[in-house]
């Protein structure tokens, strides 16, 4: 059977679980299609599963646990990966970004990485003492070419007031990084909307996320310091989607949203 590059089960939970799933399944001599039926999803994505290019699911996992008697066995393989650390996340993460048809991006702190000058980069880097940065700029300006490739992803972003608000490097790189947002927000695959301060208690203070949809499925990158995590759950997805559409009621208007910008620009002149 065919596995990813790289599958490695003695090093790897979620290969370990792949692995095992498929030593279970064999142990009982079922096919992929039986297995898919326990969960009620067709053999394409047990067969995924298996090779370690999705993860088992919370819910699958549940399913399977009871069916065949193990006790919570899967269960709590699948939360132990959950909560553990990928140090591979940030690059799928990447991969799905350059390939979403659709990207909902919510940012607290700073401006999103597919929406920053260079300038900004620099100064970011700059202030993470990063030494001999050019080659993360040069990376992190060509991940943006996603943008605008063709057939075009559909992004909606959300940003905190505080992100244009709060001054990274000079005015000058300011006001050249907001007229960037200006420029981007009127393009007609990109929606740039603001939470208002005044808008006070919501869910998107517990920190920045991007909703991924590549491949029609969902993929979340929940940011974090020192690492990202990367959200495949199903549940957990949903939850997510939640949490986007309550920012969103909070957020400003589009067109309201870029005259904020605007003024914001000028007030950085």
């Amino acid at each position: 059977m065919r596995t990813r590059t790289g599958f490695d089960p003695d090093n790897n939970l979620w290969d370990f679980i792949a692995a095992e799933l498929r030593r279970h399944r064999l142990e009982r001599d079922l096919s992929l299609a039986a297995v898919g039926d326990i969960i009620e999803r067709d053999r394409s994505l047990v067969a995924r599963v298996e090779s370690g290019d999705t993860k088992l699911q919370a819910a699958h996992a549940i399913k399977i646990d009871s069916t065949w008697e193990l006790g919570g066995f899967f269960r709590r393989l699948v939360n132990f990966a959950k909560a553990g650390h990928d140090v591979e996340w940030f690059k799928k993460h990447l991969d799905l970004e350059s390939r979403s048809s659709e990207l909902r991006i919510w940012a607290l702190g700073w401006v999103p990485g597919l929406f920053q000058t260079e300038g900004y980069i620099r100064a970011m880097f700059e202030a993470a003492g990063v030494e001999d940065a050019e080659e993360g700029i040069k990376s992190r300006l060509k991940r943006q070419e996603c943008l605008l490739r063709k057939p075009r992803p559909r992004v909606w972003v959300i940003l905190d007031q505080g992100v244009i608000e709060q001054p990274v490097g000079s005015t000058t790189i300011m006001r050249e990084q907001i007229a960037h947002l200006v420029e981007m927000a009127k393009l007609p695959h990109i929606t740039i909307r603001l939470v208002p301060r005044s808008a006070g208690a919501h869910p998107g203070r517990d920190g920045s996320f991007k909703i991924m949809t590549a491949d029609n499925s969902d993929t979340v990158y929940a940011a974090a310091h020192g690492g990202g995590r990367l959200v495949q759950d199903a549940t957990d997805i949903a939850s997510y989607r939640v949490w986007y559409d309550l920012i969103g009621d909070v957020a400003l208007p589009k067109d309201e949203s870029l005259n904020v910008l605007i003024k914001m620009m000028e007030r950085f002149s």
